[in-house]
């Protein structure tokens, strides 16, 4: 029995990865392979993969797993996988996609959030689903494509997250886990089943979307088509696909009230994830979604995180060096610039919602260099992501924040800052797949091979300590952000009445 292999699967919106793993959730780190892509962005706010497209890159990515790891002869007997929340993709009678996958970056349907303000209490939504209203989610994107593309919509049959479109072409039942519904925003995280008032606006009913799994350990095994592509991974169990953001907390062992996970990648996020039922009262600007029936997850998200810091380094054309760029921030004192910084290049998310936020660069002077902008944008991500910690401490009373991500890892110098203006120590162990590690923690909690996820010690990382005198420094920073905030972006229009 302990000889038995899981393989991992983690899609992201900018690459597909997969190794094998053993049943003590060690990676045999010789079988990891990684195919990087990107969502197309169209002019007028779509961000969109083909679905044929995107469905090779993971055949591929078990296709090159499956050839590095051919001498191992031990039987992979399971296979685990995370997967990018929020997106959404149609098939017709026959499973044939009938529109782009839809990536959570998607805008196009930013114009229909009104409409369903107008039609339902967001308060009452927001704390049956975890979703606010906002064109991330799944009811402002149907009401979208049945306005714009009536055509397409009524010859779609069902409509699905990208990971359920993989199952139905694995094995021809287009299954979800609770995880992965969680975030459509259509979906009773209460009652773990479709939310009736929102199918009815959206004009849909429930045979027009997957079929949720009736427990978490469901699996399904391979057609005849896939076992003939993959022999190895016959008699394989396959589990529904988890929400990437659930696996990078399990991954990271955060799965407990006093934890927070602190991630940036191109986004940003901050997650507490728990045993246990949602909030009797979800905070205005958070969400919260589903692990499996027995857990919860809950936090904020940010549009703009390491594609900003990305943005910034080319289009200010700093130095080639980021070790040079980073040693400069440093030698800066805390909001010395005078700058205030709006960071939502692609729009805001928590925990405004703002639909139509915009960037914003204020206090320019002569004496402006582009270290004092960029320093200013690293600094305006942290107070985000402090507005993210208040609210989750309404919730949880958080200790420690583990922090995440190619981005903090990359940038030493904005680990720091975060850690200042969050006033908290934060640790940045040293777990590069963290979201493949914990979908394959919960599968082994699933078939008995571990007591249970929370008992999964937290990595070890570096430490990052913040200083009391630059605590005091961001905090009256952040009274003149909220304020411009409160001004150009006006984040309290998009709340909940």
């Amino acid at each position: 029995m302990n000889q038995e292999l899981i393989l991992v699967l983690d899609i992201g919106t900018s690459s597909v990865r997969s190794a094998l793993y053993d049943v003590e959730g060690n990676v045999l780190s010789e079988t990891f392979v990684k195919h990087e892509r990107t969502l197309s962005a169209t002019d007028d706010g779509g961000a969109e993969i083909d679905a044929d497209e995107a469905f090779e890159q993971v055949a591929k990515a078990i296709d090159d797993v499956l050839r590095k790891s051919k001498a191992n002869k031990i039987e992979i007997a399971y296979v685990a996988a995370s997967s990018f929340w929020h997106s959404l993709v149609g098939i017709d009678a026959k499973g044939k996609p009938t529109t782009k996958v839809f990536g959570w970056a998607d805008t196009r349907s930013r114009e229909h959030v009104a409409e369903l303000r107008k039609k339902l209490n967001e308060t009452d939504v927001h704390n049956r689903t975890g979703a606010r209203f906002h064109s991330s989610f799944w009811p402002a994107k149907l009401l979208w494509m049945r306005k714009d593309f009536p055509k397409i919509f009524a010859k779609t049959e069902k409509w699905l997250s990208f990971s359920d479109f993989v199952s139905l072409k694995l094995c021809g039942d287009a299954i979800t886990s609770v995880s992965m519904a969680s975030a459509t925003g259509i979906f009773d995280i209460r009652t773990c089943g479709w939310d009736k008032d929102l199918l009815r606006i959206v004009k849909i009913k429930t045979e027009n979307l997957p079929r949720i799994a009736d427990h978490d350990s469901e699996t399904f095994r391979l057609n005849e088509e896939f076992t003939a592509r993959w022999p190895r991974l016959k008699n394989a169990r396959w589990f529904p696909a988890i929400g990437d953001g659930a696996a990078n907390n399990i991954g990271a062992g955060c799965v407990q009230r006093s934890k927070a996970a602190l991630m940036i990648g191109t986004s940003g996020a901050m997650r507490v994830a728990y045993k246990g039922d949602p909030p009797d009262k979800i905070p205005v600007g958070l969400w919260c979604y589903r692990i499996n029936r027995k857990r919860v997850i809950i936090g904020g998200a940010l549009s703009d995180g390491g594609g900003l810091y990305r943005w910034l380094k080319d289009n200010l054309r700093l130095l080639k060096d980021d070790n040079k760029t980073e040693a400069e921030i440093a030698k800066r004192k805390p909001d010395a610039h005078g700058l205030i910084f709006l960071p939502f290049l692609a729009g805001e998310r928590s925990t405004g919602y703002h639909e139509a936020a915009t960037g914003a660069i204020l206090g320019l002077r002569s004496s402006t260099d582009t270290i004092d902008i960029v320093q200013a944008a690293l600094e305006s991500v942290a107070y985000r992501f402090a507005e993210i910690f208040d609210q989750l401490n309404n919730v949880c009373r958080v200790r420690d924040i583990i922090a995440s991500g190619g981005a903090l890892r990359e940038s030493p110098v904005w680990t720091q800052t975060i850690a200042d203006v969050l006033g908290r120590n934060l640790s940045l162990p040293d777990t590069h797949e963290a979201s493949s590690r914990g979908a394959v923690l919960l599968a082994l909690e699933t078939i008995g091979r571990i007591e249970n996820i929370e008992k999964i010690p937290t990595p070890k990382g570096k430490e990052f300590h913040f200083f009391k005198k630059r605590l005091a420094i961001y905090k009256k920073a952040r009274i003149r952000h909220d304020q411009r905030y409160n001004k150009l972006i006006d984040g309290t229009s998009a709340r909940p009445k």
